[in-house]
């Protein structure tokens, strides 16, 4: 369909053809011919620098909600040269990029995030105005697109240790290198570094010195143990406290209504914790 420039340059065509046909002005004749091929033969040349491109998605990573997600995208063309493709949803900016005949182009769009759940930008509106600007060819496309977007996290002060197994706020002493606990007799296997030298010196045999370090039992996450008002808050409070734990390297585990799973920690269980916080509720 013509753009602005190219309904303006039309009705130019007509008033001077007008004008033409009044004076029988043969130069006039000339230029309003001139500019009509060229119309014409820029309207085809706008189709086909569409026609024949492929877009392949390549899915995107989750993202917290209010983060723009990113969306990967490859465009392919087999036989020939697409210049000045734009690429856009309705909401975000434009993105333009050139294809060269037999390559792949990759490239990222951004689409804001407003809400956890799933993400459907919906479709996406592929076109060009290449090469005179006169015309625009365009199509929406459905690339099936669906993002996972966690709760936004609040970085709020972690609850009070809810374990099965030690009672609440223990704390286990486990061998380390943190506090010094004391000195055992030398076993075979045990580091010079932690030989109490000293000791040996004065004729008290080899002993090896022993160190302790706070070893904390699994922390259980709840909804009952968020300050937040509403759900939305209640999940976001859940979602900081579990990046914090996984940060600390402190075992964690999480509770929801129909949804439990176990303490542990790496980022398999983050992650299916933080699937699970933001599909929580959420319609399937």
């Amino acid at each position: 369909m013509p753009t602005r420039a190219g309904m303006g340059l039309l009705l130019l065509l007509v008033i001077m053809l007008i004008g033409a046909i009044n004076y029988q002005n043969s130069l006039v004749y000339a230029v309003v011919f001139l500019l009509g091929s060229l119309f014409w033969v820029g309207l085809h040349h706008t189709y086909r620098n569409l026609a024949g491109l492929e877009l392949q998605a390549n899915g995107s990573l989750p993202v917290f909600a209010g983060e723009e997600a990113p969306l990967n995208l490859t465009l392919l063309s087999e036989r020939r040269e697409h210049q000045a493709i734009v690429l856009f949803w309705p909401s975000t900016p434009r993105r333009q990029v050139d294809v060269e005949p037999g390559l792949s182009t990759s490239l990222s769009l951004y689409y804001p995030s407003t809400r956890r759940g799933w993400l459907k930008p919906g479709r996406l509106r592929v076109e060009t105005r290449y090469p005179l600007g006169w015309f625009v060819a365009w199509s929406l496309v459905d690339l099936d697109w669906q993002v996972l977007v966690y709760p936004k996290p609040l970085n709020l002060p972690l609850p009070g240790l809810q374990a099965g197994g030690a009672g609440e706020g223990d704390q286990l002493l486990a061998e380390g290198v943190d506090d010094f606990q004391g000195l055992r007799s030398y076993q075979p296997g045990d580091s010079k570094r932690r030989l109490d030298w000293r000791a040996w010196s004065r004729g008290q045999g080899l002993h090896s010195k022993v160190f302790a370090e706070p070893r904390h039992t699994s922390q259980w996450l709840t909804l009952e143990q968020t300050p937040g008002q509403s759900l939305e808050q209640q999940l976001s409070c859940l979602t900081g406290w579990v990046l914090q734990l996984e940060q600390r390297r402190r075992p964690y585990g999480l509770a929801l209504p129909g949804n439990r799973i176990g303490p542990a920690l790496g980022e398999t269980h983050r992650d299916a914790c933080l699937r699970a916080l933001a599909l929580h509720g959420v319609a399937r």
